[in-house]
């Protein structure tokens, strides 16, 4: 079975992925569906991120033979990201983070922000626990379901 699709609508959809910083889009309407995939550059982490990413490794050089083994995102505390878009770790730039490794949080605890097609979607926590591990820096990229923090 061959499928059209208008050139102009897919062009459009593409310009769309530049303009939000999306890396895919998916589109269906009865049986007819279309994809479309843009290949993200590798992302730099800023200088101004450094410290953040330099203060996390500091919780796993006390179990240096427990960090390797485990994959943040097979880790029952792992709190997954639920959609694609940029991570930030404080309301705005210069202000203190929301949380920082080793904090006590409650359950509906904001932990971080993602934006997404410019709105600013609070990550709250799912449970109450300590925060073990931050896994992204603020500024960067994060994709649907990958592992943002670890909770306790």
């Amino acid at each position: 079975m061959s499928l059209s699709f208008d050139p102009k609508a897919l062009a459009e959809l593409a310009e769309l992925l530049n303009k939000t910083g999306l890396s895919e889009i998916e589109l269906e309407e009865g049986d007819r569906k279309v994809r479309l995939a843009r290949v993200l550059a590798p992302v730099t982490v800023p200088v101004a991120a450094a410290p953040m990413v330099a203060a996390a490794p500091a919780a796993p050089a006390a179990l240096p033979a427990a960090a390797p083994a485990v994959d943040p995102a097979k880790n029952p505390g792992a709190v997954k990201s639920p959609m694609v878009g940029v991570a930030y770790l404080s309301a705005e730039p210069g202000a203190p983070p929301y949380v920082s490794v080793g904090q006590k949080v409650e359950a509906g605890a904001t932990l971080l922000l993602i934006e997404a097609m410019k709105t600013f979607n609070q990550i709250k926590a799912p449970r109450a626990g300590v925060v073990k591990q931050i896994l992204v820096a603020s500024g960067t990229p994060v994709e649907f379901d990958e592992p943002l923090l670890i909770i306790e």
